[in-house]
């Protein structure tokens, strides 16, 4: 597993859930529960994970979303 993103954006993550699941890469969320039970659910960043195999493909899209994010 690696991580794909870290941030507390709710909007963000779920574009990203939603645009890597329709290409196919599967995601998992680490974070979100702690960050709902600790100090609301921005408080806290939540991260993205991918296989690692999938990382290359998965950072194509996030960079599709997200323009300078691994730069």
């Amino acid at each position: 597993m690696q991580e794909l993103i870290r941030s507390a954006d709710l909007v963000l993550i779920s574009a990203l859930k939603a645009a890597l699941s329709a290409e196919g890469i599967p995601v998992f969320e680490f974070d979100g529960d702690i960050a709902s039970v600790y100090g609301g659910l921005d408080a806290m960043p939540r991260r993205l994970m991918v296989l690692g195999e999938d990382f290359e493909s998965a950072a194509i899209v996030v960079t599709a979303i997200c323009p300078g994010y691994f730069t």
